[in-house]
């Protein structure tokens, strides 16, 4: 049963000088590092189901490119195994294994000015009817469009106080 805790509340009050003077800035705040991502990456244009996912979960974060100072490439690797198979050989459960290697680069001189390679997993059933093996396959292949997408977002705005103002 949880209850008010006057201690923890103390501990925290008294700890927030400490993340003051420590440098915390919030990245959206005024005059934080992500503002120039803000409305400012163009996302390449998708060309499969997972891509298009990728794509609007990104522009989702990084917001609708209404005044492009850069583009973003996302080269995504996706292959899915069997992780659980019953006495007779048949798989029960598959995994769906994903990477992204991205890029960003600036419009105008097309230099590359961030770029990195994030990964991730997510796996599905596979014991049910065919319609909702198929569902399940689609639902873990956009989850891991999700996770991938938060990874590419956070490590451009922990790198985003490099990019040109």
């Amino acid at each position: 049963m949880s209850s008010f805790n006057r201690r923890s509340l103390l501990l925290m009050a008294a700890g927030l000088p400490f993340v003051a003077g420590c440098g915390f800035e919030p990245v959206y705040g005024t005059g934080g590092a992500a503002l120039n991502l803000r409305n400012t990456v163009l996302v390449d244009a998708p060309n499969n189901e997972d891509q298009f996912e990728l794509v609007r979960q990104l522009e989702h974060r990084l917001g609708a490119a209404n005044n492009a100072r850069f583009g973003l490439s996302v080269a995504l690797d996706i292959r899915e195994e069997g992780v659980a198979l019953t006495s007779d050989n048949r798989t029960t459960r598959k995994e769906v294994i994903g990477s992204g290697t991205y890029a960003l680069r600036d419009l105008d001189s097309k230099e590359v000015l961030i770029s990195g390679k994030v990964d991730s997993f997510t796996g599905y059933s596979t014991t049910g009817s065919t319609v909702s093996e198929i569902a399940a396959r689609r639902d873990a292949r956009r989850r891991l469009m999700i996770i991938l997408a938060d990874r590419i977002t956070t490590e451009l705005i922990a790198q985003a106080d490099a990019l040109p103002a």
